[in-house]
């Protein structure tokens, strides 16, 4: 009944969203001039390059936030074939031994995969975290192993991880800079945008309320996820993904003194990276000239660029931005379609944003001796 009584009022309280009084988001206090994060970053995901750090590098207890690779992990062994959203899990002492969040799993209790997984999602569930570790893994350890060779492999250098649920412990850390290279990873993924934004959901055929541990999925315009934190050693952190108009951005707050200044630097950083920073395309308007084959069947090539994607540049920076092609005077054949024949630079007042490849729009083979021999004559007038 008391169960009952609160998931009554949760409703309640959820039942009208803050945009519906002309609001969209958190009322912010703090400005990323004196953000009250001990260490923070924002990124422009799709590029990956970074749009505002601070102490991005320090090592720090993250808390909950590890299982953006707990969960990153679990959705590449799904789309790996080796595990299946639909696979029961049954839960171990261990598993059913963690504190903190949790959705309270019993020795032995059974679970599907994806209902564990949206438990982490969105509750944060510390159990459900382990449960699927032990699944993904075999045990703990193992998946820990796991976590921290794909940290390595992300280029994750201030990275140590000890658990797969985040709860403190010693020699567990990670930087503001690597959260956001592994909330990038994760966001490629489609699972990351299975519950990130799910407000309120269940489990165990709807006896047990899940309830978003992220505030921002109710009351910031954009918001895609992505996973809060917190712990006596970590304080309060939290990756916050958000898109508008095409553009992805990742903001990574950690050690804020409580949830509110946790959420309100999210979301300050956030706001500074839609207001202050437009989209351009890398590939622009660049015009190409065929380039003359040597030895080959056809004796000139179209080439193309290859997709260049999008960067975030300071607004009103479109105009100072330079592209520089580099390709060569001639090509030898063979060549094979899609092959690199050279590359564009792209600079913003002298900085590399990106570069482009140009390559070959179809394959041209060498040129045999009867053909060439034809061409030969041809060339002196001789027919």
């Amino acid at each position: 009944m008391k169960r009952l009584l609160l998931f009554v009022l949760i409703i309640a309280i959820s039942a009208t969203p803050i945009w519906a009084s002309g609001e969209e988001n958190v009322t912010v206090s703090v400005g990323i001039d004196d953000l009250p994060a001990l260490s923070a970053i924002l990124i422009d995901l799709d590029s990956g390059s970074v749009l505002f750090e601070k102490n991005a590098d320090a090592r720090l207890a993250p808390a909950s936030v590890t299982k953006i690779m707990t969960m990153l992990l679990v959705s590449i062994a799904v789309n790996e074939g080796k595990i299946s959203f639909s696979d029961t899990v049954t839960a171990s002492e261990h598993a059913c031994s963690m504190g903190g969040s949790q959705i309270y799993l019993k020795v032995g209790e059974q679970m599907t995969v994806e209902d564990l997984f949206k438990s982490v999602a969105i509750a944060s569930a510390n159990d459900a975290a382990v449960a699927l570790a032990e699944y993904v893994g075999g045990s703990e350890d193992v998946f820990v192993g796991l976590m921290n060779q794909k940290a390595k492999e992300l280029g994750m250098v201030n990275t140590c991880f000890k658990n797969a649920c985040g709860l403190d412990e010693d020699g567990h850390y990670t930087s503001a800079r690597d959260i956001a290279i592994m909330s990038r990873a994760f966001s490629a993924l489609p699972q990351a945008h299975l519950y990130a934004t799910t407000w309120m959901d269940s489990v165990r055929g709807g006896e047990f309320e899940l309830v978003n541990t992220n505030k921002l999925v109710r009351l910031y315009n954009g918001i895609t996820g992505l996973k809060t934190g917190s712990t006596g050693k970590a304080k309060f952190c939290l990756s916050a993904t958000a898109e508008r108009d095409g553009r992805r951005l990742c903001a990574v707050v950690m050690a804020c003194e409580n949830a509110d200044l946790r959420f309100q630097s999210a979301q300050a950083l956030l706001d500074h990276g839609f207001a202050a920073f437009e989209q351009i395309q890398l590939v622009g308007e660049v015009e190409l000239v065929d380039i003359p084959v040597l030895y080959g069947e056809s004796e000139s090539l179209t080439p193309v660029l290859s997709q260049g994607g999008s960067v975030l540049i300071p607004r009103g920076g479109a105009e100072r931005v330079e592209r520089i092609l580099s390709i060569p005077g001639s090509l030898c054949a063979p060549i094979a379609e899609g092959v690199k024949v050279g590359e564009l630079k792209v600079y913003l007042d002298g900085e590399l944003l990106g570069t482009v490849d140009v390559v070959a729009s179809h394959g041209i083979k060498k040129l045999g001796f009867f053909k060439a021999f034809g061409r030969l004559i041809k060339a002196f007038g001789l027919f």
